[in-house]
């Protein structure tokens, strides 16, 4: 496909301007490693959130979107619509421990929490395990997903893909640091978020779409497509309610570990809300951040699903219209690319620097963190810990730009992000209850967290690449009385590796010593989580006479409102998101309903959140 010079013009003023955020933010960003990876910790709640959701407004995202509906229908969503929980803890309930903290990284909470050689290891292996090898593996299946655009859009080489989509994200990166790529953030999430909503509007313009009568034709109860529009699974299948969406808001919200979705916060969602100004700024981001992220986004790509499936039923129809892809890269989510093809000028100049814009703020996000765990929790830490702070940051800058090769070379091998995505997912199973009982509960320690992470690992590699999932699929029931309730593989093998470490953390906790009597006492005054698992140790700070509530001494206890809190803003959240979709539908009256309850929910919210801070 030939981009016109209108297109050209578009282009290469996005790279300028991005370009040129990044200088102007390197005014400030060398000064000290605080201003290169937290943005000197002054950061507005707004910009943050905004930024949070851009950096995972991923150019694979609506790819993985469209792959799941075409495949599965709407419902899927639920495997990332249940993170909304996650993030609602984290807004009410972690985000003011973060910021408390004052740590530079979250890996630098290892040594505020545990103590001795074991916190150091934790923080050490952690720092080149995340920075390193989960980063590296996350930046390359986003960078495939580029490789799959130029390899339709354009008809390019995929090492042409990788050249051309790296160079702007890792100037400005290297440049502005997290300040940098946080207003390049927030002017790309703009680009990206009108080049969504124009695309969607596109696909219901093709002649394919028009015939069946738009976008009431594609929604409506005639549709071809009419067995894929369920928002949510068939309550009389079973198998299909319990795996999409049962397990994923009973289990998976706090049983995973997941860039992006940590159990209390962590990676670069952490890194944004220790660089706000303060506990209210911290607070605010996330909750901005989990309302447009899960809300306002999803829908422009699931029409451009939806509209997908007319006007490329098949495989085998994009495989006709785009002759110039490798086999290797031909699967459903390539019908999102496909999809933009038929933009015409101008405005496919800016969907496509919409969709650099989406690749352009993950990539500088997982740069900057990750290169923030290998300066601040290990060179700094290990290698020279004398080091000036310019020093430091000269090593930041190197370290981004060897992330980004790395991340390019692993691109280059992978073919389907699907087993990586599988191996993400379920060597973090079943740690996530960890992430969030070591703030309020002291038993847990260092051993505890070391004994996880090594079982994690070890149960998501067999359970990945050693036994077919096909293998673990199971069938209960099949009788009058009890329905069939059949499970595949894959929602087996994430309950066997929640189950299996679980247990091995939980008993590692028992079977091993608390941390000593100083460290906790000291991480309690810091954090002031409070609540009854830290009873014991109350008693134990008052009988020897030592003060460690300060502050927060005779309050009442604030994680009842906080938790009435989640639950009111899960409400809201989800009521937005279905009050969208029944518009979309033409549920004007379901669609009304809903967004009366979702306000009335950002109503109560706000009363009991206030409540709970007047305490």
């Amino acid at each position: 496909m030939n981009l016109q010079t209108i297109d050209w013009v578009i282009i290469a003023v996005f790279f300028v301007i991005v370009i040129g955020i990044g200088y102007v933010a390197s005014r400030t960003a060398g000064k000290s490693t605080q201003e290169f990876f937290l943005g000197g910790r002054h950061m507005p709640w707004w910009l943050l959130g905004i930024s949070m959701v851009a950096c995972t407004f991923s150019a694979d995202t609506p790819n993985l979107v469209t792959g799941m509906v075409r495949e599965n229908g709407v419902a899927k969503n639920w495997a990332w619509w249940a993170f909304l929980i996650t993030g609602m803890v984290t807004v009410f309930i972690y985000a003011k421990l973060w910021r408390r903290s004052e740590v530079m990284t979250d890996l630098e909470y290892y040594e505020l929490r545990y103590h001795g050689k074991a916190a150091a290891f934790l923080r050490g292996f952690r720092s080149l395990f995340l920075g390193l090898f989960f980063n590296l593996l996350i930046m390359a299946t986003v960078t495939l997903a580029i490789i799959k655009y130029g390899q339709i859009l354009f008809g390019i080489e995929a090492w042409q893909c990788v050249v051309f989509g790296s160079i702007g994200v890792v100037i400005y990166a290297t440049l502005g640091g997290l300040k940098g790529v946080i207003w390049a953030d927030f002017f790309q999430y703009s680009i990206a978020m009108f080049g969504a909503i124009y695309a969607a509007y596109i696909s219901i313009q093709q002649p394919e779409v028009q015939a069946i009568g738009g976008l009431s034709g594609l929604v409506g109860a005639e549709s071809p497509i009419a067995s894929k529009l369920a928002i949510l699974p068939d309550p009389g299948d079973l198998s299909l309610l319990v795996s999409m969406l049962i397990i994923p808001v009973a289990v998976q919200w706090w049983a995973v570990w997941y860039p992006g979705a940590e159990p209390g916060g962590g990676g670069y969602i952490a890194q944004r809300m220790l660089s706000a100004k303060d506990e209210k700024n911290a607070i605010g981001a996330t909750l901005l951040f989990n309302f447009m992220h899960y809300a306002i986004r999803p829908w422009p790509w699931i029409i451009v699903a939806l509209a997908s499936l007319i006007v490329f039923p098949e495989l085998d129809d994009i495989r006709q219209a785009f002759p110039g892809i490798d086999e290797e890269y031909l699967a459903h989510d390539v019908a999102y690319p496909a999809m933009i093809s038929k933009l015409g000028p101008g405005v496919l100049g800016i969907v496509i620097a919409s969709i650099i814009a989406a690749y352009m703020s993950t990539i500088g996000t997982h740069l900057n963190w990750g290169s923030s765990y290998l300066v601040n929790d290990f060179y700094s830490r290990f290698v020279k810990k004398d080091a000036s702070q310019k020093h430091l940051v000269a090593v930041g800058r190197v370290s981004t730009v060897v992330l980004m090769v790395g991340a390019g070379f692993f691109a280059l091998q992978l073919k389907s992000a699907t087993q990586a995505f599988d191996l993400l997912l379920l060597s973090g199973a079943g740690t996530g209850s960890i992430y969030l009982l070591r703030w309020f509960w002291w038993r847990v320690n260092a051993i505890t967290e070391i004994v996880a992470m090594i079982s994690a690992i070890v149960v998501g590699i067999v359970l990945v690449f050693v036994v077919d999932p096909a293998s673990l699929a199971l069938s209960l029931g099949g009788t009058p009385d009890a329905p069939t309730l059949s499970l595949d593989g894959n929602t087996v093998r994430l309950l066997l590796a929640v189950l299996i470490n679980t247990v091995v953390w939980v008993t590692t906790t028992f079977l091993t010593k608390p941390e000593p009597q100083e460290t906790l006492f000291s991480f309690y005054r810091k954090t002031r989580p409070g609540g009854p698992g830290w009873a014991k140790l109350r008693q134990l700070a008052e009988g020897e006479g030592v003060d460690i509530e300060g502050e927060s001494k005779g309050q009442r206890w604030e994680l009842p409102y906080e938790i009435a809190c989640v639950f009111i803003g899960t409400i809201m959240v989800y009521a937005c998101l279905f009050s969208i979709g029944n518009f979309v539908y033409g549920n004007l009256l379901t669609g009304v309903a809903l967004g009366l309850l979702a306000v009335g929910s950002c109503y109560g919210l706000f009363r009991v959140f206030a409540k709970s801070r007047s305490l």
